[in-house]
């Protein structure tokens, strides 16, 4: 299949699915999306075996397999997505939340990575290396899947700040800390990023290069922004930021996911206020808008046909169940050390820790870093685990956490 027809059955079952959950359904329309394909995917499965000899399945499982998910997320979808929810982050919301938000993507990140990947490791038996590869790879919290359910939740605006700020920083920082792990688990046989001198190096490189690029990139779309009045021409100039930046940023190896962040965020903020009238802001904020409803819906809808990716057995399937208790206990320690370290020092919102335990929910991120893992034994494993982990995650805990926040904040007011 060409890219245009692959686009196009995409775009086509997306509607068809949207359609059939706000019918019938009647879930947020994402997670409604993702439930409908993961249902009709096991239905296709069911029909295989009834009738073996139509073959359906192997047919749908060629299709999922030649999109390559993967690429088309980190090195498509994932820019215009994480631009679009930078681009709703004002920035004096995330300064009141500095801290939490730098403890959580930097510590918490790391202390999870560590309590997955060992925890891992004594459940499988895989090598510890290999284990924290895996901790690196499904300790971030998807800020597609995060936003894409705050929009629904209705939380109190601090914690809703603090969540998706989080969510936005700990992606990219995960994804850097990933390609350290990557490089010394599976190292290339040229040295490059072997060793530890190796791995520092590269995500200095990556992240802090990233975060420059950005801000760079951003400031001299905001300044050619204040010399024109055109809102179609400026969402344009946002449509080329975060397309070409992101692009830039693999061309230069730095943090892609980082980039689009911190572009987004100053053009959300500084570019809106000072280089946009009132109509241009209409427009940019409507066209985003749409565009991340529409990558949403594509998104959840590929992440449920990756079923057929995965591997089947009772051992891998255990080993899922398992993984997601250890992840929501990493979760758990990534967000109560900060809270902890800081709470002598600030207040926070009722029930923090539980709502924002519960709120950070894996997504396609996740499967996509699972599926770029170089071939190998312990990959359908890891695979097959993050998968289940990331289901859980989405449907499960995405559709229970406006509820947890509603019971905890009326246990505070109880007591």
């Amino acid at each position: 299949m060409t890219i245009l027809q692959i686009a196009s059955l995409l775009i086509v079952l997306a509607g068809v699915f949207g359609a059939i959950n706000h019918l019938f359904l009647r879930l947020p329309s994402a997670i409604g999306i993702l439930v409908v394909a993961l249902i009709a995917s096991f239905g296709i499965m069911a029909l295989d075996l009834v009738m073996p000899g139509l073959g359906v399945a192997d047919t749908v499982r060629g299709t999922v397999l030649e999109i390559e998910f993967s690429d088309a997320l980190l090195e498509g979808m994932l820019g215009l997505l994480l631009f679009a929810g930078a681009l709703h982050i004002k920035l004096t919301d995330l300064r009141q939340q500095w801290a939490v938000v730098l403890l959580m993507a930097t510590i918490g990140v790391a202390l999870s990575t560590v309590i997955v990947g060992v925890g891992f490791s004594w459940i499988t038996g895989v090598p510890l290396l290999i284990a924290l590869v895996f901790g690196a790879l499904i300790s971030p919290t998807d800020p597609v899947a995060v936003l894409s359910v705050l929009r629904d939740a209705k939380l109190n605006p601090s914690l809703e700040a603090k969540i998706a700020g989080e969510s936005l920083f700990n992606d990219g920082v995960g994804y850097v800390v990933f390609l350290v792990l990557v490089g010394l688990a599976f190292p290339t046989g040229d040295g490059h990023g072997s060793g530890l001198s190796g791995a520092a190096s590269l995500f200095v490189q990556e992240a802090f290069g990233g975060a420059v690029l950005g801000l760079v990139l951003g400031w001299l779309t905001f300044r050619v922004m204040r010399l024109i009045d055109d809102y179609s021409l400026e969402v344009l100039l946002t449509l080329g930021l975060a397309f070409g930046g992101y692009e830039l940023a693999i061309w230069l190896h730095v943090s892609a996911p980082i980039m689009a962040v911190c572009a987004g965020l100053l053009i959300g903020d500084i570019g809106a206020r000072d280089a946009m009238t009132e109509e241009t802001r209409k427009y940019v904020d409507a066209f985003w808008k749409l565009i991340d409803e529409i990558l949403n819906a594509v998104l959840f809808l590929m992440i449920g046909f990756e079923v057929f990716s995965i591997t089947t057995n009772a051992d891998f399937l255990l080993t899922g169940v398992l993984s997601i208790a250890l992840a929501l206990f990493a979760r758990l320690a990534a967000v109560a050390v900060p809270v902890l370290l800081l709470r002598p020092f600030r207040d926070f919102s009722t029930g923090v820790i539980p709502i924002m335990t519960w709120g950070g929910l894996k997504g396609g991120i996740s499967i996509a870093l699972a599926l770029s893992l170089p071939d190998g034994e312990w990959k359908p494993l890891i695979l097959t685990t993050t998968y289940i982990v990331v289901i859980f995650s989405i449907i499960v805990q995405g559709l229970t956490v406006a509820r947890v926040a509603r019971r905890a904040s009326r246990s505070a007011e109880a007591a």
